[in-house]
């Protein structure tokens, strides 16, 4: 089938920029937005990051604002980190797991991590895929990829809470106040930091 072998070919070739490859210059919103647009892969409208998300991420906590009105290098690898993250974490789940990120590598070394993953985890997909399913076993196909989303999403989910936990930042998942070994945190994190995945 023609659509699959194009979304086979998609999954295994497509991949946002290396941190090598980010923009070292910074840019203004409207640059961002276009920018992110091509950053990840998307199939319909509306998949990716407007301006009002990037300010909610900002008032959240999530990620630093920015230098006057322009984003460096760190923002933008922060950003490709959330379009991919936010499909299946929410914001909280993604401030706990960043928290934790932060105390065990600088931004660079986390993007990285989150790109490796990412490479894996599209490639993976992709051998699911076997371009010449017949018409009639599609519906096999659509439910095992959704149920492997959603076995993993819940053991996501659950390793994320014990990381938490075991490092302090259990709050962040509940709501409550920010705290890590018992001393209180800054709403507004420093400078971002992509993902370090477990």
């Amino acid at each position: 089938m023609e659509q699959l072998q194009e979304l086979k070919r998609c999954l295994e070739q497509h991949r946002p920029d290396t941190w090598e490859e980010l923009p070292d210059i910074p840019l203004y919103m409207d640059q961002v937005v276009s920018y992110l647009s091509r950053q990840m892969i998307s199939f319909e409208e509306g998949d990716g990051l407007t301006p009002a998300m990037i300010n909610n991420y900002i008032k959240d906590g999530l990620l630093s604002r920015a230098n006057g009105k322009k984003y460096g290098q760190e923002h933008l690898a922060y950003l490709t980190a959330i379009s991919a993250l936010k499909q299946v974490l929410s914001v909280r789940e993604m401030r706990a797991l960043t928290a934790i990120g932060r105390e065990r590598q600088d931004s660079k070394r986390q993007y990285e991590y989150f790109w490796a993953y990412l490479d894996a985890a599209l490639s993976a997909a992709a051998q699911r895929l076997d371009e010449n399913t017949a018409d009639q076993d599609l519906p096999k196909l659509v439910l095992d990829l959704a149920l492997r989303s959603y076995a993993d999403g819940l053991a996501c989910r659950r390793v994320l809470a014990i990381m938490a936990q075991r490092a302090g930042y259990e709050g962040l998942l509940t709501g409550e106040k920010e705290k890590k070994k018992g001393k209180k945190e800054k709403a507004t994190p420093g400078a971002p930091d992509p993902v370090d995945p477990i």
